[in-house]
């Protein structure tokens, strides 16, 4: 079964943000936001009082409506399910929990040639099949409204990251000793998550996903040369499987601004830059034939409105008069972000005087 065949509800043709993934002419800038549903909106914390992250993600219909609780708020342009990078590992055999105020915890990291082996490949079917349930559930909330939806995974080097650190990590240790002490044992993990996520991502799009973004959020702290040789082959695997489905692929990472080149190469068709590069150089080091998506620094948004502004507008005159620009945060939504600046900052970006 082939992406296209469930994405009827949206037309390609005439939508601002799947033209903008392709390059195309556009109208209006198309917007969405990272983690654009979450803690910022009271109607989310409303939800976590009663359900950990983890229970909203694993029964459809709530990830399905938080999903939808941005979407409902605000004149966004995309909505992205509701789901986590981090569950996929639990099908691989590893036991993951969410602590309060400290975030994910991987109770039996990966910390031998053993621990590898051992890692399973389930079908996302086996595995994830809430959120492949939460993706369908959202179609249909969301085609009547012409809204497409994207769909994500991890990135297989920020997978073994939180694999091999056991959660967040200051400067990923044990994660780069293993990759440049054991170059064998590191190709059999990367293979496995590269595998994992490559067949995630299809899956997600075959269930009714439009896009696909794959988050490589740790890889800005690697050296040029250690993401080429080790991490980029098993990006550009994870998307060549991806790819099958037929639709448009976006590649996020922080800290990128040394890596955008390298990455250009991976497959995707549209690369996410964040605050610390500015969009004209992106496209310079991504080269003509890639979307760019970005820029704007989320702190941005806990800023006056006038400041806001000033930074959106500088964004979008930075991308003007070259197609193919998707606005969005350098980074997530911080959970203190006031509602209303992102209602305004949306009817911003859509204002055709903005500088689109």
């Amino acid at each position: 079964m082939d992406g296209h065949s469930m994405n009827h509800g949206v037309d390609p043709g005439s939508n601002n943000f799947l033209r903008a993934c392709r390059r195309e002419e556009v109208d209006t800038t198309p917007i969405w936001l990272m983690r654009q549903a979450g803690r910022y909106m009271p109607e989310y914390r409303a939800l976590r009082e009663r359900w950990g992250i983890l229970d909203i993600i694993k029964q459809p219909e709530l990830a399905c409506q938080v999903t939808l609780q941005p979407i409902n708020a605000f004149a966004l342009d995309a909505a992205i399910i509701f789901a986590d990078i981090l569950p996929i590992l639990e099908g691989m055999g590893l036991s993951l929990e969410f602590i309060k105020g400290e975030g994910p915890l991987i109770h039996n990291p990966i910390r031998s040639a053993d621990d590898i082996e051992r890692l399973r490949i389930p079908t996302p079917e086996q595995s994830l099949p809430f959120t492949l349930e939460a993706i369908r559930l959202a179609r249909t909330e969301l085609d009547p409204l012409g809204i497409p939806l994207i769909g994500f995974s991890g990135a297989p080097f920020t997978l073994a990251s939180y694999a091999i650190e056991g959660g967040p990590s200051k400067n990923l240790k044990r994660v780069k000793a293993l990759m440049m002490n054991e170059p064998g044992l590191w190709r059999a993990l990367m293979t496995k998550l590269s595998t994992a996520a490559g067949e995630y991502l299809y899956a997600q799009a075959t269930s009714g996903a439009h896009v696909l973004q794959l988050f490589d959020s740790w890889c800005g702290e690697l050296s040029p040369w250690d993401y080429e040789t080790h991490v980029l082959p098993y990006v550009q695997r994870t998307i060549e499987i991806a790819k099958r489905s037929g639709v448009p692929i976006i590649l996020f990472g922080v800290g990128t601004s040394g890596l955008l080149g390298l990455m250009s190469t991976s497959g995707a068709d549209v690369i996410g830059a964040d605050w610390r590069i500015s969009l004209p150089d992106a496209r310079e080091r991504i080269g003509p034939d890639i979307a760019i998506q970005g820029n704007l620094d989320p702190i941005a948004l806990l800023a006056s409105w006038d400041a806001l502004k000033e930074r959106a507008q500088r964004v979008l005159a930075d991308a003007a008069g070259v197609p193919g620009h998707i606005f969005n945060l350098g980074h997530g939504i911080l959970p203190e972000t006031p509602t209303d600046n992102v209602k305004r900052l949306v009817e911003f970006v859509h204002t055709p005087t903005s500088g689109n």
